[in-house]
Parts: C-alpha cells; structure tokens; sequence
C-alpha cells in the first residue's frame, strides 16, 4: 500500500482523540465577497496524506478539466488549535473552499446554524450523484452530524481481526458470541498465547470494546441515548459493559503490561503472531497488507465482526464505523465549478482511492480498481453489505469525557479502577459539558 500515513496519524485521524484540534482553516482566496471560489482550496491536517494524494491524482486524472476551471490550492496545518482558525475564517466569511471537519460534531454543527455549512445531500443529489456514495458512509455521518454535510474520503470499519492459523491451531470455530470470544480467550491463554493484543497507552482500543459491548446488548442507539439525556452511563446496562472488558483485563487476556503497550507495539504483537486477536479499525490494512509488517501473512488473517451478546438487541452486521477525518464545504464559496469538483470526486474518488492506495473510502468505487489484497476486498465487501452503523465509544463526547474515558481504560482493565468509577468519572463530564 503507498503513501501509507505513520499509524499514530490514523490514530488520530480515526479516533479524534484531540476531539477539538481536528477541525483546521486556512484561507484559500475564497473570500466569498469576491464572488465565488478563486481556487478549488482545501485546508487538512499536515499528516493526512491519503486524501492530499488523491485530490491530486485526480486533478491530473479524472477530474483534468475540473482542476483547469478551478484548480485544487492545498493548505496544510499542523494538528493544534486549528479549530480556532476555522472559526476565526467563518466569522470573517473566508472559509476555504473544502476544510478538515474533525471527528467531534460540535463544531461543524455550529458552523452549519451558522450557514457556513453546505448541505451536501441536497447538493450531490441535486448534480446527481448522490448514488455514488455508500449507504453505510451516509448513515455514519449523519449518526455524527445530524444531517450529511462531510465528505467521506475516508471509511473506516472496525471489528476483530485474528490469525487463522492460531485459531486452527487451537481447534477454535471463530467466536460468533461474546461468551464464545471468551472462552476462546480462555482456551489461548491456557496454552501461552496472549489472546488479545491491545494499546492500552492510548486508551481507545480498550473502550471500543466497551462500545461494542454496550451496541450488542442494548441496540445501535446505546449511546445516543446517553447523548440525549435519555440514559447515563452510570446505569447498570452501562456498567455491566465497562464490567465486562474490565474482566477481560482480570484475567490476563490483554497479555502483561497493557498500559504501557502504544499502537505500533499493539500492531507488532499481532502480526508477529505474539496475540491472537486484535480489535481494530480498516485502516489497518496498510500495515495488514505491508509485507514486511506482517510477518504471519495477510492470508492468515480473518475479520470477525463484534460477536452477539447473549439477549441482546443489537446484531453482529451493525457495524461500528467512522469517516476518518472527514472534510465540509463551504456554503458560501459554493458554484457550479465547485459543484463540478464534487461531482467529479463523487463519481471517481472511490475507485481512485482503491487502486492507487488501497484504501477504502465512502464512494462506491465504480470502473477500474485493479486487483485489490484480499483483505482490502473483504472490507469493502462487508462496506456495501452494511446498511446500520454504529459509533466508536466517545464520538459523541465532549473533549473533556473523551479525554478522561481514554486516560483511565488501561485503569479499568488493569483493577486499578473499577466499572462502576471509571463510568462515573465519565458521566461527571458528560453532565458538567
């Protein structure tokens, strides 16, 4: 796979553990008094390599004429305070064309009240390629913004991932019910294998699980209602989740030291065949499928999605997702050069992204995509199969909860917190947000 971001950039892309700092302006001469766009500018992150590359691409490509009309002007920003940035250029009206929307909503929905927002559903359905996009990206970014206003350039699913042949080994059926995934945790550990590689460090792999619990047994709308005052996290269906991973923790199935484990380790011990299994999200499939990463071969590994809980109302094809670090458009440059922009990725940006990166995107790819790793086809698959979708644990926190969520799971798995504490200190932000 080229032009793979480091992973810690995919960390953060995909997690937005910096919640606020995702969100990034700059101008682009697209001051809207001067009477639509001057350039087709976008302003992303400095680490976000994949969608700079392939706005490129096409702009030499597919999207040639377009890129002639109005050509593409990319800004970069490092990650720190650039949602002040963003805020300052809409209150001057000087929003670039195209600019990082962060993976915490806040902002893009004042923005949006605001008018600064364009209303992309209206506008792709209007050009007529709205059915280019996949319905699962849809219905993610509306479970995040209320409505579809971001671009997808990135779609990320999440699940388990495990090697094969460790399974095999072990004359273990691949887990279709957590109380399954637990006794094949149990069964691994028995013979010396660490059943679950995880980067406690950062906290989000650990709560994760935590949500992927909670979707199983309560339904796809578990943290909405937590969201909307209907739930707390401090009620017992709620706990009994946290409780949940944090017997995993207990009884050693994280291997030693998960808090002290980063990303890059937690990636190592999986494909060196030191962990069995490894909950993470799609874009992962860089290193899966980097062959001198991973050294038990991309063959060898599976994706399980997260297994039912046993009377539970959520099922296993609703899937938990995200949008990477999507990108809005700014209501007030919009005109038809843009709207010819839009519609040109629409139409191109999915199979571009595919065959040049291998990386999965919301588009649907249509035309050439070349000859897609196995594993690449898999997600995809599984992508235009899926049609409910679910958040990752914080998505739909404040900074201040997300930050004290992923800061104390190693904590909760390790003993040194309990369920009931780690939710507690969790919903004290919530609520004082």
């Amino acid at each position: 796979m080229h032009h793979t971001p480091k992973p810690r950039s995919l960390v953060i892309l995909a997690t937005a553990t910096t919640a606020g700092l995702l969100l990034s302006g700059c101008g682009g001469g697209t001051n809207a008094s001067s009477g639509g766009a001057k350039d087709y500018s976008l302003t992303i992150n400095d680490d976000n390599h994949i969608v700079q590359q392939e706005l490129k691409t096409l702009s030499t490509g597919a999207c040639k004429t377009q890129n002639a009309a109005l050509p593409l002007k990319i800004q970069t920003l490092p990650i720190s305070n650039v949602d002040q940035k963003v805020q300052l250029l809409a209150g001057q009206d000087a929003l670039p064309v195209q600019f990082a929307a962060g993976g915490t909503p806040e902002l893009t929905k004042t923005l949006d009240k605001a008018g600064q927002v364009l209303d992309l559903e209206k506008t792709l359905k209007d050009l007529g390629v709205w059915d280019d996009i996949q319905p699962a990206a849809v219905k993610t970014v509306q479970n995040l913004y209320g409505k579809f206003n971001v671009m997808p350039y990135q779609f990320n699913i999440e699940g388990i991932w495990y090697n094969k042949q460790l399974l095999a080994a072990h004359h273990i059926a691949v887990p279709t019910t957590y109380d399954e995934l637990v006794a094949a945790a149990a069964k691994l550990k028995g013979a010396g294998v660490t059943p679950f590689s995880a980067a406690g460090k950062e906290g989000w792999p650990l709560t994760r699980l935590i949500s992927g619990y909670l979707y199983r047994e309560l339904g796809p709308d578990a943290l909405q209602a937590v969201a909307d005052g209907k739930a707390k996290l401090t009620d017992p269906a709620y706990v009994k989740a946290a409780q949940a991973i944090a017997d995993l923790g207990k009884a050693g199935y994280f291997g030693k030291g998960v808090g002290s484990i980063d990303y890059d380790t937690g990636v190592q011990q999986f494909l060196t065949g030191k962990a069995a299994m490894f909950y993470m999200g799609s874009w992962a499939l860089g290193d899966f499928n980097d062959k001198t990463k991973n050294q038990v071969g991309a063959d060898n590994i599976g994706f399980m999605p997260f297994p039912t809980v046993s009377g539970g109302k959520g099922s296993a094809d609703q899937i938990p997702a995200n949008v990477g670090l999507p990108v809005a458009v700014s209501a007030k440059s919009y005109d038809s050069k843009v709207g010819d922009w839009l519609s040109c990725t629409a139409k191109n940006y999915g199979a571009a992204s595919l065959k040049d990166q291998g990386t999965v995107s919301g588009f649907k790819p249509s035309g050439d995509i070349g000859t897609l790793p196995p594993l690449t086809q898999e997600v995809q698959d599984t992508i235009s199969k899926t049609t409910t979708s679910t958040l990752w644990f914080e998505a739909l926190f404040n900074t201040k909860a997300t930050e004290t969520s992923q800061t104390n799971a190693a904590p909760l798995v390790n003993g040194s917190l309990s369920a009931q504490d780690f939710m507690k200190k969790i919903q004290a932000d919530l609520d004082n947000g």
